[in-house]
């Protein structure tokens, strides 16, 4: 039984988004929310079904198959389609019955998904209800599992959810590409919901380590989704396909086995993705082509410098060089302290210390792990003060063992 429910949380995971998708384009996505319902319905009816009749060969189509007959249920005892989606031909009362026949193919479904995707990332909507969407009908992601992600409560994702949703009735967003022109301009939001996305697992403050792989997961399959299109596979978007690859080969280094966090310095090599690297490797000699370096790009090098164990001054060199690149592009306080940390291990903490006592990120932990790490070279009390307000700052137990620890190697 608990196996019959891990395969159903897996195709729910898995399914839902498709579904919806395709289910929208035919109702729109003033009228999403039929779309979701229908689908939820579904799974609701598979639940009960399979739990008496065991889960059938071809789950899937099976899935595909009550969606199609509860959207043309839908479509016999409501208006929506005559009023709304196709007003011209209600305008000729003709009546229909029938709803269009849904193309659960899986070009179809990938296309829906591609519209969908440019549909939430419209520019009307805030970027904090982007990734929600994102989350809720791209990637399947339950209430619950989104609220979580976001360290809140179910009240606060609906409403936020909810007032999306407003925004893309009250726009009139369509799910469909933007013309060509505008695309490059729309793709840029693309991206960066998938990064933040991405970001959201990899440095998630959660301690559901099955989610934050699983937000990855779905950050990486968005992103190769659009290299699959001619029209959005560019170097921008193979150059965050790169970064989000090399960050993930590393993510079983990155814990113990009881879910205690592992510094980069210390993680074991052997447990690095040696696939994930390859196809890094792979997405960043795509990204070359062109003369554009995005924040992407470069954040894609330093990545995979991180790839390579071997604690050299020649290595924190070329990382050196990179974040000042990064800089010019796109400045942040965060790029500034990474720099930081890299002038220390390439050129010692001597030129390092005068160059963070610059940054002043009082509220950063961070930078005061940092300035600790800097001040044990010369000063221990100074070390210890900066470590204990990195100790204050922090907000998870995982870093504040790691900031005790830096504490005591003091001692």
């Amino acid at each position: 039984m608990e196996k019959e429910h891990v395969q159903l949380k897996q195709l729910f995971q898995q399914e839902f988004s498709k579904m919806v998708a395709v289910i929208s384009k035919i109702f729109g996505l003033q009228h999403i929310e039929i779309a979701e319902d229908i689908v939820s319905e579904t799974f609701l009816l598979a639940t009960e079904t399979w739990a008496a009749k065991g889960i059938p060969p071809n789950p899937a189509a099976w899935l595909y198959t009550v969606a199609k007959q509860k959207t043309q249920y839908h479509f016999r005892r409501n208006k929506i389609f005559e009023e709304k989606v196709v007003p011209a031909i209600a305008r000729q009362e003709e009546t229909y019955q029938e709803a269009p026949g849904l193309d659960f193919s899986e070009q179809n479904i990938k296309d829906s998904q591609l519209q969908m995707l440019f549909a939430i990332c419209d520019p009307a909507i805030a970027s904090e209800a982007q990734i929600g969407l994102a989350l809720r009908i791209l990637c399947g992601f339950g209430i619950d599992e989104i609220a979580e992600a976001f360290l809140s409560n179910k009240e606060t994702i609906n409403k936020r959810l909810f007032r999306a949703k407003e925004k893309l009735r009250a726009e009139k967003v369509t799910m469909e590409l933007p013309p060509q022109q505008e695309i490059p301009g729309r793709l840029n939001n693309v991206l960066h919901i998938i990064y933040l996305l991405f970001s959201e697992g990899y440095y998630s403050k959660t301690q559901n380590e099955i989610l934050r792989q699983d937000l990855c997961l779905e950050a990486l399959r968005l992103g190769i989704m659009l290299t699959e299109y001619e029209k959005t596979s560019g170097p921008k978007t193979n150059a965050l396909l790169a970064l989000m690859c090399f960050h993930a080969s590393r993510f079983n280094a990155r814990q113990t086995a009881d879910d205690n966090f592992v510094p980069y310095e210390q993680q074991n090599q052997e447990l690095w993705d040696a696939g994930l690297i390859s196809q890094g490797l792979h997405f960043l000699n795509l990204s070359a082509q062109g003369n554009e370096i995005s924040s992407y790009h470069l954040e894609a090098r330093i990545a995979y410098w991180h790839c390579l164990k071997e604690d050299t001054p020649e290595k924190w060199e070329a990382i050196l060089q990179l974040y000042n690149q990064l800089l010019l592009v796109n400045y942040s306080p965060s790029v500034a302290l990474n720099r930081t940390f890299a002038l220390y291990k390439a050129n010692g903490w001597q030129v390092a210390l005068p160059e963070a006592e610059k940054l002043k990120l009082e509220n950063n932990h961070f930078y005061f792990i940092l300035l600790g790490e800097l001040y044990k070279n010369t000063d221990k009390s100074k070390a210890k003060s900066n470590f204990q307000k990195a100790f204050d700052l922090a907000k998870t137990q995982t870093e504040k063992q790691r900031i005790r620890e830096k504490m005591e190697e003091l001692n």
